[in-house]
């Protein structure tokens, strides 16, 4: 075994996880899983079979990736924060052939407690705020706050507020990197 355990985690047969991940306290992962590198798995995290954790994610406690959550390398999961796979569940019907992929792109941020409604995209390094319900597609870098969720701003690679307008043209840089940046059309891009 190539990745730490906690005595306390189950990690199904079949299960690929992979180097220096750190699976902790009462973690559950399904068979089908499949996890990159260097990955946490926080105390009371559950991973479903249809999922793919890219390297060096960090999934916070309390948090359940679901059948068809798709993270790319380097995402953040806050505590507590929530996925969800159906989009109108109902207990009395059967809609587990109506899973809606979720993808969350390199580098993304989800903070504690928010909510991610399934079928939706969220861009790279894009930062969603503590609390806020995400329940449509999000850019690369946008900062999303509030109940739903709206773009209130743009987010650098390393994680700092950048000066742009959410919509417009211009270029900043970041203020802790001195990365440049150019917002035009609505996409926010970097510049080398």
């Amino acid at each position: 075994m190539s990745y730490t355990k906690h005595d306390s985690a189950i990690v199904d047969e079949g299960a690929q996880i992979g180097d220096g991940s750190r699976v902790w306290h009462f973690v559950h992962v399904c068979s089908g899983a499949r996890i990159g590198a260097n990955v946490s798995l926080g105390q009371n995290v559950f991973v479903g079979n249809d999922v793919m954790i890219g390297d060096e994610c960090k999934i916070q406690n309390n948090v359940s990736v679901y059948d068809g959550v798709r993270l790319a390398d380097g995402v953040f999961c806050g505590p507590s924060m929530v996925f969800t796979n159906v989009y109108n569940p109902r207990s009395l019907i059967v809609r587990k052939s109506e899973y809606r992929q979720t993808n969350v792109g390199r580098g993304a941020t989800l903070g504690a407690n928010c909510t991610v409604v399934c079928g939706v995209t969220i861009g790279e390094f894009a930062f969603v705020a503590a609390g806020a319900v995400v329940n449509r597609d999000v850019r690369p870098y946008a900062l999303i706050a509030g109940v739903p969720g709206r773009q209130i701003g743009w987010m650098s690679r390393f994680g700092e507020r950048l000066e742009l307008p959410v919509e417009g043209d211009g270029e900043t840089v970041c203020p802790h990197t001195g990365e440049r940046y150019r917002l035009s059309q609505g996409e926010l891009q970097l510049l080398a």
